[in-house]
């Protein structure tokens, strides 16, 4: 199905919600300051307990209001959200991030490419405490057009800056996979840039808030295990996947060590990380470093830890 651009597309901003009402009014306000205006809002509750409903509420009938009878996991969340989209470009944003005002109206104009399949751009990651870091350097984006190898050896996508094409989605079997808890978004969008180019945007037009007690930080060992899951999965539906992506698998399994390990050693989890580091046959520099790291007092891991990063292992 070819968007038609002869009027402005609908675009459906997916927001899931488990207790929200913290930062809610400034997400949802971020989408109402848009300078785009043929959006609406699908909004899944996951059976929240605080006042997210009345917050939702209280912004009347453009925002599509679900709740489910029970809180389930993300990635399913996300899929009952989709099942209620109507528009022809699909966006997410989660309830404690914010878009810039010009998001929509920058990024909806690349899905006149038939070939482009998702579309995102530059972000600003943060912390409760002030700390800031921009995803990507000035003027400069990973990849466009077809990218899946960088995309695999080197995950790049943050989910509110990303857009997806709903007839690109309506031809992927698997929407988010519920197999996964940490890395659901990360498999979609990389089976999307499998077979479609990808369009980026150097701008920032998103604030991503970080967390540092988010499942990301706080088990390494699961993203590590839905990672490998995922990688069999490719092996099985992807043509001589192993073959043709050695080089980027390896490149993956060496970056999730190191990040894991990172994440262990900011938990003062050394004996872990050690273990982690250890599983790598083919060590670099960085590798090494971390070890050494691992033997280090707590004191001066700490520093070097909140030197090194704003985000978390994926």
């Amino acid at each position: 199905m070819k968007m038609n651009f002869s009027q402005a597309p609908l675009v459906s901003v997916i927001m899931n919600c488990l207790n929200g009402e913290r930062y809610l009014r400034e997400a949802i306000d971020s989408v109402y300051s848009q300078t785009y205006s043929n959006w609406e809002i699908v909004f899944w509750d996951n059976a929240s307990t605080d006042s997210s409903a009345e917050i939702v509420a209280s912004y009347g009938d453009r925002i599509r209001y679900f709740c489910g009878d029970k809180t389930v996991p993300l990635g399913e969340a996300r899929n009952k959200a989709l099942k209620e989209a109507q528009g022809s470009i699909i966006a997410f944003l989660d309830c404690d991030d914010i878009w810039l005002p010009k998001k929509l109206e920058m990024q909806v104009p690349l899905f006149q490419d038939s070939a482009i399949g998702l579309v995102y751009s530059n972000a600003l990651y943060f912390t409760n405490q002030g700390r800031e870091k921009k995803l990507y350097k000035k003027g400069i984006l990973p990849a466009q057009g077809y990218c899946f190898p960088l995309l695999l050896q080197s995950y790049f996508l943050c989910l509110p800056t990303v857009m997806i094409s709903r007839s690109v989605l309506e031809t992927t079997s698997v929407w988010f996979d519920p197999r996964f808890n940490m890395i659901s978004d990360a498999d979609l969008f990389l089976r999307i840039a499998y077979r479609y180019k990808l369009a980026g945007i150097s701008k920032i037009l998103v604030w991503y808030r970080m967390h540092e007690e988010s499942l990301s930080w706080k088990n390494p060992d699961l993203f590590i295990g839905e990672t490998q899951l995922m990688l069999k999965s490719y092996k099985e539906s992807f043509l001589d996947f192993e073959k043709k992506y050695r080089s980027e698998i390896r490149k993956l399994n060496v970056r999730l060590v190191w990040g894991s390990a990172l994440t262990l050693l900011s938990y003062k989890r050394f004996l872990e990380a050690r273990l982690i580091l250890a599983s790598i046959n083919k060590w670099n520099l960085r590798i090494l470093i971390l070890y050494f790291l691992s033997y280090m007092p707590v004191e001066f891991v700490s520093t070097f830890i909140k030197r090194m990063r704003v985000q978390p292992v994926n």
